[in-house]
């Protein structure tokens, strides 16, 4: 494609390279419009002598055309892609999901001159409808070579899709001292019951432990057994005091009830003390104090991966610190920016 400046006499058919205003400064001709013998005639009546136009070769795809190829090649399950205006294709989620993006093919793709795609990060939770990916073709056409280059990195597998959230069970287990329990419970259930259902679970239950003394480890362990042989999909411990070593009440208990601990300790933060656990195939997610923030903390990375059927391991918890500092949040009783300056 050729673009640039040609007499007003040879534009008829090309391509309007920029939006022209008339007289009262308002647009009296749109940028992408393939010049007519009308639109000469007006702009010869503005006083131009030439313009600016794209001149497609033959074989050029047209912006329109070829971001409809581009999405169309890229799209995977539960994606839904707009048709298509000034070059650009939106790629919507069908269903409430988690967005996957095979990132190394994705740069392949915007490496490609005058093609570009969009997307939420790797693994974000999708509500049904919500924009996931955007295709934008920069100039006004890209030669057939580039969008057939396009649909080869993506031949083999899409480049973004989305993997739908089953409806899950998921139980609420609390614990701390018996006398603050109205308190605690209070603090955690509507963030992390907020949390759930906003992900399409079920909450079957809020259930409370009293960690008075030794008797609360073998009390939570009997607490995590029930709601196993209940069914649940999923467990979320939370309680007075975040769980502060690989050896505290919440890990001893989950193993107890024939689990094993994944991880301990992120490098996200708010969020650096979770606990990722499982029994058989079941997830137990030992959420740290931020739990009680609806701001975005750590649990919001997690949660919908473990609900869509993420093993997550400890390589991929580790991973996370690229981008773990997180907003600060209120509730923090001793907030990051307290810190003293050092001397």
């Amino acid at each position: 494609m050729k673009f640039g400046p040609v007499p007003l006499q040879t534009a008829a058919g090309l391509i309007l390279g920029h939006n022209i205003a008339g007289p009262d400064g308002r647009r009296a001709l749109r940028k992408g419009r393939a010049l007519s013998a009308l639109d000469i005639a007006q702009l010869s009546a503005l006083g131009r002598s030439t313009v600016y136009v794209a001149e497609m070769a033959a074989d050029d795809v047209a912006e329109d055309a070829a971001a409809q190829r581009v999405a169309a090649a890229l799209a995977g399950s539960n994606l839904r892609c707009s048709g298509a205006a000034s070059g650009r294709v939106n790629l919507a989620a069908r269903v409430r999901g988690v967005l996957r993006v095979d990132a190394d093919r994705l740069l392949q793709v915007n490496a490609l001159p005058g093609i570009t795609v969009a997307t939420l990060a790797n693994h974000s939770p999708v509500q049904a409808r919500q924009l996931a990916a955007t295709v934008k073709i920069v100039p006004f056409a890209v030669p057939d070579a580039l969008v057939c280059a396009c649909e080869a990195v993506a031949a083999a597998q899409p480049l973004v899709w989305l993997d739908a959230i089953p409806a899950r069970s998921a139980a609420i287990i609390l614990s701390g001292s018996l006398a603050a329990s109205a308190r605690i419970i209070a603090d955690f259930e509507p963030a992390l019951r907020g949390r759930l259902e906003a992900l399409g679970a079920s909450v079957s239950g809020v259930h409370f432990v009293a960690l008075e003394d030794e008797g609360g480890e073998a009390a939570l362990a009997a607490m995590l057994r029930q709601q196993l042989d209940a069914g649940c999909d999923i467990i979320l411990l939370a309680g007075e005091t975040a769980i502060m070593d690989r050896a505290d009440i919440a890990p001893r208990a989950v193993e107890s009830a024939g689990g094993s601990i994944a991880c301990f300790g992120v490098p996200v933060d708010p969020g650096n003390l979770l606990m990722l656990a499982y029994v058989g195939n079941v997830p137990v997610l030992g959420a740290p104090g931020c739990a009680r923030s609806r701001k975005a903390n750590i649990v919001d990375w997690v949660l919908p991966r473990l609900l869509a059927g993420d093993r997550i391991t400890q390589a991929d918890l580790a991973a996370l610190g690229h981008g773990g500092l997180l907003e600060e949040i209120p509730e923090r009783p001793a907030p990051r920016l307290q810190l003293e300056e050092p001397r």
